[in-house]
């Protein structure tokens, strides 16, 4: 259950899960009430981050091989690093990924998106099925981030295929089979990240000279072109599907009586791409009055965290705007709320501006299919075609 809890039952807020992937049993606190969310965001010391990259799936020893053979580590860095090195870190990365930086990528996203909907209107004018997920949203954040961070245009293809075999591996309940195919995938992606950090500008360059270990630098990019890229395609697929499914939001956008910021945000606290994430107990806690052992696994539902009654008046609806809207914990909070939280926001206002006016005219033929996994939605697809009596309408 804890693999696919977008569409879980009605589970408390606060309740003990069993880990049903490790032989020896144990059990997770999820916590899905927003107050605890973000008192356990807020207190680095008492709920570390250090279980945030552990596989929720033990890797056996065949895979752990492949993935030494390649040279793999991941160091704390960023989402795992509760030591002393993590501010100096996320301040170079932070500098990377700086609003003023992601505001002068607006202009060059919004020309590539608006030229990508205008060939899908065309081929859907004729008659044409598409799909919103891998022709218009897939790679779109890697792109950006790619200009942010220096990274070859060459790398890009690769980096996509690496970063959701990751996210697979060390998030989703995986056959001993399936877990040494993504070792090989992880694991020669790790080689070429590591022939990359040696010479890399940029950010890698400034990760250099900071006198960060070889490892250290890999770990930083290994994690940021995870989570820089691949939760925003995600959730941008995510976005278009519930605009497509919510007309009176689209229509308003396309007159303007609907602020595109509030539908970001919006769609941040009801369909965040991130479905949960990770702490463990340095020591022992109390949490909304429930006793939490020294080692406990704290799984954070940052989902039900957004849909809180106690947060806004609508909890389930798509309500851009309103009350409480915009204290979801999409991007978490606290020392390691998200450093791409700017560029993320940027993206998905480009690509809900530009793409409501196609959307008012399409039919959604499926939907996207979330695979197992904790913490990533992980879409596969979004595929459409016009709706009868639209395809001449321009």
């Amino acid at each position: 259950m804890l693999f696919r809890l977008w569409g879980a039952p009605d589970l408390p807020d606060l309740a003990w899960m069993p880990d049903r992937s490790r032989p020896d049993g144990g059990t997770h606190l999820l916590v899905g009430r927003h107050a605890l969310v973000r008192e356990v965001l807020a207190d680095a010391l008492t709920y570390r981050p250090d279980n945030a990259l552990d596989a929720m799936t033990p890797i056996p020893v065949a895979a752990l091989r492949i993935l030494s053979r390649h040279g793999f580590r991941l160091p704390p860095t960023l989402a795992n690093n509760g030591t002393d090195s993590h501010p100096g870190i996320r301040a170079l990365v932070g500098e990377a990924l700086h609003p003023a930086r992601v505001a002068e990528q607006r202009p060059w996203l919004t020309g590539l998106v608006r030229r990508r909907v205008t060939a899908l209107a065309t081929r859907l004018r004729a008659g044409e099925t598409v799909d919103l997920y891998a022709e218009l949203a897939a790679d779109l954040p890697l792109l950006v981030l790619a200009r942010l961070v220096a990274l070859p245009e060459e790398d890009v293809a690769v980096v996509k295929r690496f970063s959701r075999a990751a996210l697979e591996l060390f998030w989703a309940p995986v056959s001993e089979a399936r877990q040494q195919h993504l070792a090989e995938v992880v694991g020669h992606y790790h080689a070429v990240l590591r022939r990359f950090a040696a010479t890399a500008p940029g950010l890698v360059g400034q990760l250099r000279s900071r006198g960060l270990e070889a490892d250290q630098v890999i770990g930083a990019l290994f994690f940021l072109l995870v989570a820089g890229q691949e939760t925003t395609s995600q959730y941008l697929t995510l976005l278009m599907d519930r605009l497509a499914a919510t007309p009176s939001v689209t229509a308003g956008l396309c007159a303007g009586t609907v602020d595109v910021d509030d539908v970001v945000e919006e769609g941040l606290r009801l369909d965040p791409p991130i479905e949960t994430w990770r702490r463990v107990t340095a020591h022992e806690a109390t949490l909304g009055g429930e006793r939490v052992p020294a080692g406990t696994s704290v799984v954070l539902w940052l989902a039900r965290a957004g849909r809180d009654p106690a947060l806004t008046g609508a909890p389930d609806d798509f309500v851009p705007g309103q009350r409480g809207s915009r204290r979801h914990v999409a991007f978490g909070a606290g020392a390691h709320r998200c450093s791409g939280a700017a560029l993320a926001r940027m993206e998905a206002a480009v690509v809900a501006a530009e793409t409501a006016p196609l959307l008012r005219r399409i039919t959604v033929l499926r939907r996207p299919w979330c695979p197992d996994n904790l913490s990533f939605r992980m879409p596969d697809t979004l595929l459409v075609a016009a709706r009868p009596g639209a395809a001449q309408r321009r």
